[in-house]
């Protein structure tokens, strides 16, 4: 976590005002419980949990003020210290998002020249992300937010459903909370704002002239709107109690395991040359596919982009994709490695079993280990078994492989 800045500058508006319509409760969202607690109870502890916050607002429904003061001071009691106390107050909030962000900023003090905005709905957010933004945004003057890079495939579909042209998805971001800015630039994008239903501060900021930039998210702020978003609150925060992670919910630092499994034809074409674990197989039969067959490199992919939950090699790379045709395994490998890396993740190990009756890999196995492995750029090892001569693999018409990978979540810069 980064070391407490002297003095403490940044104020937090958390929005929990609304009901949560969506979520299917009767309770307003932010007063849900997932793990025991409140979601604005995770939220505000995130927040508190940030070395560079130095007061916290609650904007809350009218009939639900007191509850609120009482969940965020009990929050704040094991956080308060006598060189950097946080303070807070609770303040009642309005039928639209953007005037209940306008109320808690109207509610802060001028001294706090940092204002970092967050949605309750975001209840898992790590503290590190509020340190980051707050540190982008005091080493830039701009608006800072937190967001993930675009993974899937993006498509423009026109009225009849039609897909129309695909959207370079590396010019893309998923917006997150928290969002920061300069207190002095964001208090005059409030007053020059003219239209109550900006998607998120980040807009309003943009709308009144002002630049805005991104620093990396986490996997853990996702957005709580429907009830199966709760389902998986509780299985992260499973998890993180599984691997022993207290406290303030940080994925950096926890274990994920992904599984990959791929499955090629032999070739009826006798000009395919055979690509198997990264390897040139002289002489035997090779593998159909859009890119080179290689079913080992393919499954070790799955295996990487599933343990960081970043869909699969199919929905990444596009098996149409006519830029992919004749790929080889390392550059579907190395960019799942990319994309772990900047979702926040690292590749610890990996393991692939091929299945199939040939080739022979007893005498490449370090071979392929020593390729597979500079591709991850960590341990992975190769075996091989049959099947005894039963299914597409016994009969010598194919070749399968199944992958595990683990990875861990970077530790906190």
């Amino acid at each position: 976590m980064t070391e407490r800045a002297t003095p403490v500058r940044a104020a937090v508006i958390v929005v929990a005002a609304g009901s949560g319509s969506r979520l299917g409760r009767y309770t307003p969202k932010a007063f849900v419980e997932v793990g025991g607690r409140t979601l604005l109870q995770h939220a505000v502890e995130s927040a508190a949990g940030a070395a560079t916050v130095g007061h916290i607002v609650a904007v809350v429904p009218p009939q639900l003020i007191q509850r609120a003061t009482d969940i965020v001071a009990a929050c704040l009691a094991s956080h308060v210290s006598p060189t950097t106390p946080i303070s807070w107050s609770v303040v009642e909030g309005a039928d639209s998002r953007f005037r209940s962000v306008e109320r808690g900023l109207r509610s802060l003090d001028p001294s706090w020249d940092v204002v970092l905005v967050h949605d309750a709905a975001r209840a898992l957010a790590p503290s590190r992300v509020f340190d980051d933004v707050v540190a982008a945004v005091r080493e830039t003057g701009d608006g800072v937010v937190a967001s993930l890079p675009v993974v899937d495939t993006i498509n423009v579909v026109n009225s009849d459903g039609v897909v129309t042209h695909p959207v370079d998805r590396s010019t893309l971001a998923i917006m997150q909370t928290p969002q920061g800015f300069p207190r002095h630039d964001f208090d005059n994008a409030y007053v020059r704002a003219t239209l109550p239903d900006y998607t998120d501060d980040a807009a309003v900021f943009a709308a009144a002239g002002f630049r805005v930039l991104t620093v990396l998210g986490d996997s853990a702020s996702f957005k709580i709107t429907m009830p199966d978003d709760l389902v998986r609150a509780e299985s992260v925060l499973e998890s993180a109690t599984a691997f022993g992670v207290t406290g303030e919910l940080d994925t950096r630092g926890v274990l994920r395991v992904g599984t990959g499994v791929d499955t090629h034809a032999f070739s009826d074409d006798p000009e395919v040359a055979l690509t198997l674990a990264g390897l040139s197989w002289p002489g035997e039969r090779g593998l159909s596919g859009h890119s080179d067959g290689d079913a080992a490199a393919h499954a070790v992919c799955d295996a990487l982009l599933s343990a960081a939950g970043l869909g699969d090699i199919g929905g990444i790379f596009g098996t149409d994709d006519p830029r992919f045709a004749g790929a080889s395994g390392d550059v579907f490998v190395t960019h799942a490695v990319e994309l772990l890396r900047a979702a926040g993740f690292e590749p610890l190990n990996v393991t692939v079993q091929i299945i199939g009756n040939r080739p022979r890999l007893s005498g490449r196995r370090a071979e392929a280990e020593a390729v597979l492995s500079s591709w991850v750029g960590a341990p992975v090892s190769v075996s091989a078994t049959t099947t005894d001569g039963l299914g597409f693999t016994g009969r010598g018409e194919g070749v399968a492989a199944v992958a595990s990978a683990l990875i861990r979540a970077l530790p906190a810069r």
